[in-house]
């Protein structure tokens, strides 16, 4: 199975035994929409929703951290999701969590990802079937989970500014990469580069062609040949740029998990305003 699949491929393939579809729609807080609420009302047939605004470490000093691995075993338990099923994730949220759902797995181990390309929005575009059934699945232990993909530490991001192996790309917007006045951002970690999330997008949601990100990166000051840690405001839109890494096969990747909400909020962190250098 491809990391990304169209809506096509995943109509002629519901109800596929193996194949599990986690609906993984997150909002930002002030957006004044309901993620759970949007999927019980319609979401494609067989999905299973993921909650992903509450998968996440309350237990740690790391802001919206990533789960533990038993926080995400008993998740994917509790959704009935066995180990090695087929999984395609979407969304219908503005800041692409599905990439975020995406990472996480992929972080725990789970090898048969991808993304529905354009998610709910064009599937719905097409006038694909939604449905209202919520199926309840029985409990599927997953005991063997363990973390695989590479999370940095604010400790790391510091020890990384003095002696710089990994290249920091933001995935927020210029405004507050930047730190522009009225924007609530006093700029970015020293030596960032920013690539805008939705740089990496077409107009109707769908992923740009491995080529156009390709291109993407390089135009923002991004070796590829190198490690790269992706960042952004809460560690959400800093995966789809890992997802973006992905499709190029970019093997040397990490997250910041705590991105601007940990740096930004540490006084003591340093801060750089201004574009890119």
């Amino acid at each position: 199975m491809d990391k990304l699949v169209s809506t096509k491929w995943l109509a002629a393939r519901l109800g596929t035994d193996n194949l599990v579809i986690l609906d993984a729609t997150m909002h930002l807080p002030d957006s004044g929409r309901d993620a759970r609420a949007e999927y019980e009302a319609g979401h494609i047939p067989g999905a299973r929703f993921l909650d992903l605004a509450s998968l996440v470490d309350d237990t740690s000093d790391t802001p919206r951290a990533i789960p533990t691995v038993d926080q995400f075993s008993d998740r994917m338990d509790a959704l009935g999701i066995a180990p090695g099923s087929r999984i395609v994730i979407y969304d219908d949220s503005a800041i692409h969590s599905s990439a975020r759902a995406w990472f996480i797995l992929d972080h725990y181990g789970d090898d048969k990802i991808a993304i529905l390309d354009g998610g709910l929005a064009k599937w719905r575009a097409e006038g694909r079937e939604l449905s209202q059934r919520v199926i309840e699945h029985s409990p599927r232990l997953r005991s063997d989970n363990h973390a695989c993909r590479e999370i940095m530490s604010k400790a790391e991001m510091l020890e990384n500014l003095d002696h710089p192996l990994w290249q920091v790309v933001d995935a927020r917007d210029e405004a507050r990469f930047e730190g522009r006045a009225g924007s609530g951002s006093e700029g970015h970690i020293p030596g960032a580069r920013n690539l805008p999330f939705n740089r990496l997008l077409n107009e109707d949601r769908t992923y740009k062609s491995p080529e156009e990100i390709r291109t993407e990166f390089q135009q923002a000051g991004l070796d590829l040949s190198k490690p790269i840690v992706t960042s952004c405001n809460s560690g959400v839109t800093a995966c789809v740029l890992s997802f973006g890494l992905e499709l190029l096969g970019q093997e040397t990747s990490a997250l910041y998990d705590g991105s601007w909400l940990e740096w930004g909020g540490d006084p003591d962190t340093p801060k750089e305003a201004g574009e890119a250098r």
